[in-house]
């Protein structure tokens, strides 16, 4: 890992973003904007099944919030690729990170298990007792999966912000 840091740290892309104090707090702002469209997508849908929200079927709902799920998505992974950038080392090797990106890879995949299950031809929820209780489960699993993510990166950020420049 740390011969992987060190060669993405010498790499020019790196050294320029380092050198422009400027796109740091733009490319924090995306990421943590891209977080808020994946949370607030996944609980909207999450609030349908658990049958808070009655407006529309499930796989409406899925449907409809989906792209804001994959748009985030590809947001938060480029945002996400430039920042480990600016301190390759210490992001690598930081717990915190590698817990983050472990849940967000679980919760990548429970998200896609999801909305697979989620088509209109897919497991039916609204008549089936126990569809409902497994995909009630299911929410709750990634909601909590996609949360811890996000608690994990915040927690690496504070310190990388505490300790910015020195590493």
């Amino acid at each position: 890992m740390v011969e992987l840091a060190q060669w993405l740290a010498s790499l020019p892309v790196s050294r320029a973003v380092r050198t422009m104090a400027w796109l740091i707090p733009w490319l924090q702002t995306i990421h943590i904007l891209a977080n808020a469209m994946v949370l607030s997508a996944v609980i909207m849908i999450d609030l349908r099944i658990w049958g808070l929200s009655q407006s529309q079927t499930v796989p409406e709902r899925a449907r409809r919030f989906q792209p804001w799920i994959w748009t985030g998505l590809v947001l938060l992974t480029v945002t996400g690729i430039v920042l480990l950038l600016v301190a390759p080392r210490r992001t690598l090797t930081d717990p915190a990170f590698q817990a983050k990106m472990a849940m967000m890879g679980i919760a990548m995949a429970a998200t896609i298990i999801l909305q697979v299950a989620l088509r209109p031809n897919g497991v039916a929820w609204d008549g089936n007792s126990g569809g409902r209780k497994l995909a009630s489960a299911f929410a709750v699993f990634t909601l909590a999966l996609w949360i811890g993510a996000t608690l994990a990166g915040r927690g690496r950020w504070i310190g990388l912000m505490l300790t910015r420049g020195r590493g």
